[in-house]
C-alpha cells in the first residue's frame, strides 16, 4: 500500500529540496475554518500538513499551541469530529496529513479503531508525543499508517538506534529541549545531531521546535529533509480568529517561509551533513 508521505519525500529527493511541514491545531478557531486553513496552507506551499489533536493538558507545548488547543476545545473539537473534518479536507487537499497527538485521546478512542478511522479519513501518519518507545500498545495490530518517532537533543546513541528502528515515514528531531515555541536563534547542534541520526536510519529526518521565520527555515532546510513550522502559524491563526480575510493573510504570512525552504538545494548539504 502506498503512502503519501513516502511519495512526497521521494519526489522531494528527486528535486533535491527539503519538505516544508506546517503544524496547525485541529479545530482552531473552528472545525469548519480548519478545512479552509488546510487548503490555504497547501496553496501557500506546504508539502505536509501536521494537524494537532487538541488536548486539555498539552505539556510539551508552549503558550501559542496551548492557546490553540484551548480555542479548539472551546469550539467543540473532539477526535471523532476532527477525523470527520480531515475527511472533508481530503476533498480539497492532496498533501500528506500527519496527526500530532498526546496518547490519551487515542487511548480513549482505541488504537486499532483509531488507525482504521484515520486511514479512512485520509491520514497518512501519526506522531504521539508522550508514548515511550518501550511501550508497544498495539504490538499485535498491523500498522495502517506511518508511525513518526521523536528524537530529542538529549537522546543517547543507543536510544536513537532503538527509536529510529521503530519509526516509519520519517523521524522528527526536536531541535531544542523544552516546549514548542518561537525562538530568536537556532540550536547550534542541529547539523551534528542530524548526522548522528542518519547513522541509524535511511528515513527522512525533519527538524522542528523553534523555527519561526524564513531565514531560520532556510538554514534548517540546508541540513534536514524537512522543516516544521508550527507555533508561529498557530499564533497567527489566533490573532486572525474569524477574520473574513484569514485565508489571504495566512497565505501572505506562510508563503515566504515556504519559498525560503524550497529555495535551498539539498544535494550537497545532505552529503556534507553525513560527513560530520
Amino acid at each position: 500500500m502506498t503512502n503519501r508521505i513516502d511519495e512526497k519525500f521521494a519526489a522531494l529527493k528527486v528535486e533535491n529540496r527539503s519538505a516544508f511541514i506546517v503544524y496547525i491545531t485541529g479545530g482552531d478557531p473552528s472545525l469548519d475554518k480548519t478545512i479552509e486553513i488546510a487548503s490555504t496552507l497547501e496553496r501557500a506551499g506546504a508539502d505536509v500538513l501536521e494537524i494537532g489533536v487538541p488536548f486539555s493538558d498539552p505539556l510539551a507545548d508552549g503558550v501559542a499551541n496551548q492557546l490553540g488547543a484551548q480555542r479548539a476545545l472551546q469550539a467543540g473539537a473532539t477526535l471523532p469530529r476532527l477525523l470527520y473534518t480531515i475527511s472533508q479536507i481530503r476533498t480539497q487537499v492532496s498533501v500528506p496529513i500527519v496527526l500530532y497527538s498526546y496518547l490519551n485521546p487515542i487511548f480513549q478512542y482505541g488504537f486499532p479503531q483509531f488507525e482504521e478511522d484515520a486511514l479512512a479519513a485520509g491520514v497518512d501518519g501519526v506522531l504521539l508525543l508522550d508514548l515511550p518507545p518501550e511501550e508497544a500498545i498495539d504490538a499485535d495490530h498491523p500498522h495502517l499508517i506511518h508511525r513518526i518517532r521523536l528524537i530529542a537533543p538529549t537522546t543517547p546513541e543507543e536510544r536513537i538506534r532503538s527509536i529510529a528502528g521503530q519509526a516509519s515515514g520519517f523521524v522528527y528531531y526536536v531541535s531544542r529541549e523544552g516546549v514548542t515555541g518561537e525562538r530568536d536563534d537556532l540550536a547550534s547542534s542541529i547539523p551534528e545531531r542530524i548526522g548522528q541520526i542518519r547513522n541509524h536510519t535511511s528515513l527522512p529526518i525533519v527538524v522542528g521546535f523553534g523555527i519561526s521565520n524564513p531565514a531560520q527555515a532556510a538554514q534548517v532546510a540546508a541540513w534536514a529533509d524537512g522543516v516544521v513550522v508550527g507555533s508561529a502559524i498557530v499564533r497567527k491563526i489566533g490573532e486572525l480568529g474569524n477574520d473574513p480575510t484569514l485565508s489571504q493573510k495566512l497565505l501572505d504570512f506562510v508563503a515566504p517561509i515556504a519559498g525560503a525552504v524550497h529555495s535551498v538545494a539539498k544535494a550537497n548539504s545532505a552529503l556534507e551533513t553525513r560527513t560530520h
